[in-house]
């Protein structure tokens, strides 16, 4: 989809702070206020924007550990690749989960409460999902860089 310049920052802003007003991104942009509403919702309608959340502080609500765990699949069984999809889905401490290229089948972000709360999920959830042969979990330290939002350039 190409986006003119006005799109741009109105996604822009909106990737910034999700409940700035209409009104002051219609004033930021230079637009009027129905002119800009209307592009906001042809942005939504359009799919670009897929939907608004808040950003929680992770430590702040008692989840201390974050793991990205790689996960490789026994074989290639399309029924049980399904079903490990379906498992991961279900489980509400990976909060991010890839398809990937090279020695791994899939990486996927987990969050927890404590190393023994990350211990349980590892043995007792993700290493009894179907088809999982393998998993190698590497721990974040230090948050260097957190940003959900994306570059966005007009055509």
């Amino acid at each position: 989809m190409k986006l003119s310049r006005t799109e741009c920052e109105i996604l822009q802003l909106l990737q910034r702070d999700g409940r700035m007003s209409n009104v002051e991104i219609a004033n930021r942009v230079g637009l009027s206020e129905s002119p800009c509403l209307r592009r906001i919702k042809a942005l939504e309608s359009a799919g670009v924007i897929d939907h608004y959340s808040a950003n929680l502080n992770q430590r702040l609500i008692g989840l201390q550990v974050t793991s990205f765990v790689l996960v490789s699949l026994e074989k290639h069984d399309e029924s049980k690749r399904i079903t490990f999809l379906k498992e991961v889905e279900e489980q509400e401490y990976i909060i991010e989960c890839h398809a990937t290229t090279g020695s791994y089948d899939y990486l996927m972000k987990v969050v927890a409460t404590s190393m023994d709360h990350f211990s349980d999920l590892c043995m007792n959830k993700i290493l009894k999902f179907a088809g999982v042969m393998n998993i190698e979990s590497q721990f974040s330290l230090k948050v260097i860089k957190a940003s959900s939002a994306l570059p966005v350039k007009s055509a």
